[in-house]
């Protein structure tokens, strides 16, 4: 029986190599291109028609379930009063819209400009193990938030009733 040395693990060590993309640059650019068409088509009607009145749009499935605030409650309805200049209308019916709305574009602007380089960066443990951490404790975050502000008056969605 032969005895291997242990394999030495360093957080330097590249997991994934740089890949890069020999797509035409109109191809690599039509996802992301896409996406903000859509979220801006997304966002002309949510500025357009108000959330608030009711008839407009489906019911959150948790609150007209359960009559709680899931973590996505009052998204909508912050959104349009974002749109409209209301930050602190955004912030009462959910807080975490300030905190998802710069998140969201900065991680389409660094999948738009991997799209135009056409180059995927090489991943190393250290980045992989970042990664992971940061998608734990956000989930871990959302959750809490969603039960925490079904008990917190000041952090619930705005609404009286499903």
């Amino acid at each position: 029986m032969t005895t291997h040395a242990p394999i030495a693990i360093h957080d330097d060590d590249v997991l994934e190599q740089a890949i890069v993309d020999h797509r035409s640059l109109g191809r690599r650019l039509l996802a992301p291109m896409l996406v903000a068409l859509g979220a801006a088509g997304t966002c002309a009607l949510v500025y357009a028609v108000d959330p608030n009145e009711p008839g407009h749009y489906p019911l959150c499935p948790t609150r007209a379930l359960f009559g709680i605030d899931c973590p996505g409650c009052g998204l909508m309805r912050g959104t349009h009063d974002l749109l409209h200049g209301n930050v602190a209308g955004a912030i009462d019916h959910n807080v975490l819209l300030i905190a998802a709305v710069p998140l969201v574009v900065v991680l389409w602007g660094r999948w738009l400009n991997r799209a135009r380089t056409g180059i995927r960066p090489e991943v190393t443990r250290r980045q992989f193990r970042l990664r992971h951490r940061i998608l734990i404790i956000s989930l871990i975050a959302m959750l809490a938030f969603g039960v925490v502000r079904n008990f917190v008056p000041y952090l619930g969605s705005g609404t009286s009733g499903p």
